[in-house]
């Protein structure tokens, strides 16, 4: 049965400072019903500008990526036909649309479900900064010349003496379970000793198959911030030590901002336009903020005003939306809400957001939604029902985002979406899940679900 849905809001964002569990928007969170939040429109010019980031950053990343490629593909041989680009592919999904009951426009799917080396978005800026920080190290200590002057192929990380050198690093990382996965997988393959902290709560395969690659895994009794937490005061300690950090790495941001340029080649050779007339809507699922941050940056690069990129929450840990609106980002915390971030979307299962992604991009996103468990645990089986894939149930919130805003855009949503529009649901992660998960998500079983019962009373934000 479909989840009740509270209609769209364009509440303006709170004053820095002010608060109340009276505001209705707090209150709808705090409820965990699920929500449509459009941000007042900001041209994306001036938002970018105002985002802090450093073009360059982005064009670098791409560079770096592409000097990899040769190792990339000696090494993964999944990536060999594309001579070592790790990207995933574009794909209509028209029975799905059919299905769903949208009427208008065009649907596209991009699958970073199936994203070469570890089967979800984060392959995009985990695999970027270890690939940066095994740079560094080869340059700081005389294996290659300063990029980007003429260097050998990249296929040298796979000798000896670089193997020798990558095995007295360490890369140490906070996950709730994907970032950790690319982290760990191409840490592994340079031979990078590698340490993920993890929430007891995040899945158990994801600990599993970090093990099963030598990767050591550091389980905390506490949420996925504090898992962050406890991975950099532990790298802070050893120069020979890299910290990922998830909240603050522009290395990571910018990894994932070089989507929006190849998203740009993938419509173009579908044919499908994004103009002032064809606006594209970009639906990404958000947990600290990182990934989906990155890929808003690079897409408003690309098209600027024609594409509108939405945030997507679960109800239980809407903690990007909850730090924008209240305009305090990471110092607030859903727990203020009194919401546990206890989600079957347990790659979105942050309380606190990252500071400094929510403040790059405010300027940037069109709006959020919140998804209730039971909302993408349907989507799941929708999307197998339909296109026969099977995806994360983090995932699946791009899907249920999408069908709210298009069926709205018939009515009252203030975005007034026309039906020349394209639609394109990120799928951030599945390809690696094992067959007992899979049979369990489309059953609509999760370990990671809870009792409505048991959902704590929320507490007012004055106490």
């Amino acid at each position: 049965m479909d989840t009740p849905e509270i209609e769209p809001t364009t509440e303006p964002p709170m004053q820095h400072g002010s608060r109340g569990a009276s505001d209705p928007v707090l209150s709808r969170l705090a409820r965990e019903e699920p929500l449509t939040w459009w941000n007042p429109p900001v041209d994306s010019a001036r938002g970018l500008a105002a985002s802090g980031v450093d073009p360059a950053l982005v064009d670098d990343a791409a560079a770096r990526l592409e000097r990899f490629r040769p190792w990339i593909a000696a090494t993964f041989p999944e990536t060999a036909p594309a001579r070592g680009l790790i990207e995933s592919p574009l794909d209509e999904a028209g029975e799905w649309q059919r299905v769903s009951g949208i009427r208008t426009g065009r649907v596209l799917l991009k699958r970073d479900d199936i994203l070469p080396v570890s089967g979800s978005i984060k392959a995009r800026g985990g695999v970027h900064e270890v690939l940066q920080y095994a740079e560094t190290l080869a340059v700081r200590h005389g294996l290659l010349p300063e990029p980007p002057r003429p260097g050998p192929d990249y296929t040298v990380f796979g000798a000896e003496p670089f193997r020798r050198l990558m095995r007295e690093h360490r890369v140490v990382v906070g996950s709730t379970g994907n970032l950790g996965l690319s982290i760990g997988i191409i840490a592994a393959a340079l031979e990078l000793r590698a340490t993920v902290h993890m929430s007891v709560h995040a899945q158990q395969w994801k600990k599993d198959l970090l093990r099963s690659r030598g990767v050591e895994v550091v389980e905390h009794s506490t949420d996925y911030t504090e898992a962050v937490a406890a991975g950099r005061v532990a790298a802070e300690a050893d120069e020979s030590v890299h910290f990922v950090d998830d909240e603050h790495s522009l290395s990571l941001f910018a990894g994932y901002a070089v989507a929006g340029a190849r998203v740009a080649r993938q419509l173009h050779d579908l044919g499908v336009a994004a103009d002032a007339e064809h606006p594209l809507y970009v639906y990404l699922p958000c947990g600290i903020g990182g990934a989906p941050g990155g890929v808003a940056y690079g897409l408003k690069r690309e098209f600027g005003d024609a594409v509108h990129c939405v945030f997507v929450e679960p109800t239980r840990a809407p903690c990007m939306l909850l730090g924008v609106y209240t305009g305090r980002h990471d110092g607030i915390s859903v727990a203020e809400l009194g919401l546990d971030t206890r989600t079957v979307a347990d790659g979105l299962a942050v309380g606190r957001a990252s500071g400094f992604v929510g403040r790059a991009v405010e300027g940037l996103l069109a709006g959020y939604v919140t998804c209730t468990d039971e909302a993408m645990l349907s989507q799941v089986r929708s999307l197998h029902g339909a296109e026969g894939m099977v995806v994360e149930p983090s995932a699946a919130a791009a899907l249920d985002a999408l069908r709210r805003v298009a069926h709205e855009g018939a009515g009252e949503n203030p975005m007034k979406v026309p039906d020349g529009a394209t639609h394109l649901a990120w799928l951030t992660g599945g390809g690696m899940l094992p067959d007992h998960v899979r049979a369990g998500y489309l059953a609509g079983r999760s370990d990671n679900r809870r009792s409505r019962d048991r959902r704590p009373h929320h507490r007012s934000l004055e106490d």
